[in-house]
């Protein structure tokens, strides 16, 4: 049976509407920004309705502010809403989830950064148009979602689990890597013969090429795209992926409650698919209305994100009218504890992003911080030569109310989980 035969089987027992929701993106991938406008609108209308009669949470909230969704006529009236958080989904679960009958629904678990424990149901729509955003996203590379490909995730896998994974991997056409053996990398890399994408942790693909690149491994591969997810891409991974495998990493956005936000695309920017999602910004913050999620409703939610967005003049040379996320900065929340003052975790991102964008130097980095004022830097490069300038850096944001213990030439990767950039036992 062939791979494709055994994907279209597999797509009609799980997903049996995926086809039309397919079908119906790549039509919409060529709309006009007004032709998109329009349809989300309209979207959202029928799913503020929807979740006003279905869900006891939301009747509740609307009526509490007078919010009429019959009279939803622009998606700015939105911001009469409150915005929502994880802990609100997980307090008010079983009042948010739908009053619907639907046909069929899956069950769906996520922890996420915070360790705070969601579980919901998902609808089939929901599902199988959130695989279909995916898939259109493929075929912006030519990659259709049977094709031959490599999975990183980086867990290690439980023995008495591997033959149930390995068995679903078969059904998928997919493999991956068990252990970071060098022979476990070597059998990984001659099984990208014929492969013609490789997905999983943006930080996983990166510790492989290196890996690949060590060994001197002569890989005869077709790869025409690779796939980050979960994390961000930080611009210390292209190089290296890039000699491994010839091509860089693109970035896909979104969470298992809030589906895909968006989905980069071969000129290097992320799309929004508004046929799906409402995607707004609060002070740098992203917002998200899941127009997909009819058994447990996402309004207004808070993923936890600092995102830059595009303008509304700004037209990518793909020639594709869906608006555009320029930049994800890194998590809403996290603080670094100076002397005197807190400051945004991702303010070292912004440090390390300067490095590269003023001084020509591409820095890989775990910064972590066990005490007030004190925060060990972890750098994999051994570009000692840098300190001066880091330390500059540095110094203009935190000033004297951080002292940075700087490492260079050190290892951040455990190989089991993602990679976070950075770590805190304060608080």
């Amino acid at each position: 049976m062939t791979n494709k035969l055994l994907y279209t089987l597999g797509i009609w027992k799980r997903n049996p509407s995926l086809s039309k929701h397919l079908a119906f993106l790549l039509k919409s991938d060529s709309w006009s920004k007004e032709e998109l406008l329009e349809y989300q609108l309209k979207k959202c209308k029928d799913f503020l309705e929807f979740s006003y009669q279905h869900s006891a949470f939301y009747k509740t909230t609307f009526d509490d502010y007078n919010f009429k969704p019959s009279d939803f006529k622009d998606l700015k009236q939105l911001k009469e809403l409150p915005a929502i958080t994880k802990t609100t989904l997980i307090k008010y679960n079983g009042l948010i989830r739908s009053q619907y009958p639907f046909n069929k629904t899956f069950p769906a678990l996520t922890s996420g950064t915070t360790g705070e424990s969601l579980e919901f149901l998902k609808n089939e729509e929901w599902d199988s148009r959130n695989r279909a955003a995916m898939f259109r996203g493929y075929s912006w590379y030519g990659v259709h979602p049977a094709d031959k490909n490599g999975y990183l995730w980086g867990y290690n896998t439980d023995p008495k689990q591997a033959v149930r994974i390995k068995w679903l991997d078969y059904l998928q056409n997919r493999f991956r890597i068990f252990s970071y053996s060098t022979k476990e990398i070597e059998n990984f890399a001659k099984s990208l013969k014929g492969a013609k994408y490789l997905h999983g942790y943006s930080s996983m693909i990166y510790e492989v090429a290196k890996l690949v690149n060590r060994s001197d491994l002569k890989i005869n591969h077709n790869l025409k795209m690779i796939k980050g997810t979960s994390e961000m891409v930080f611009d210390a991974y292209q190089e290296e992926v890039k000699e491994a495998f010839g091509l860089k990493i693109l970035s896909e956005y979104g969470s298992a409650e809030s589906g895909l936000i968006a989905f980069e695309c071969p000129r290097g920017n992320m799309h929004i698919a508004v046929e799906h999602v409402v995607v707004e910004e609060e002070e740098g913050e992203i917002l998200v209305t899941n127009l997909l999620s009819r058994s447990f409703p996402i309004i207004r939610y808070r993923l936890g994100d600092m995102v830059e967005l595009a303008g509304k003049d700004f037209k990518c040379a793909c020639g594709r009218a869906h608006p555009v996320i320029l930049n994800i900065k890194g998590r809403v929340g996290v603080k670094i504890i100076g002397k005197t003052q807190e400051f945004p975790g991702r303010m070292i991102y912004t440090v390390i992003k300067n490095m590269s964008i003023e001084h020509g130097i591409t820095l890989n980095y775990q910064a972590r911080q066990h005490i007030k004022g004190i925060v060990d830097l972890y750098i994999e490069q051994n570009e000692e030569g840098s300190k001066f300038k880091l330390e500059k850096e540095l110094k203009k944001y935190f000033e004297n109310d951080i002292d940075f213990k700087i490492f260079y030439g050190k290892n951040l990767h455990n190989m089991e989980e993602k990679l976070n950039d950075f770590v805190t036992t304060i608080g």
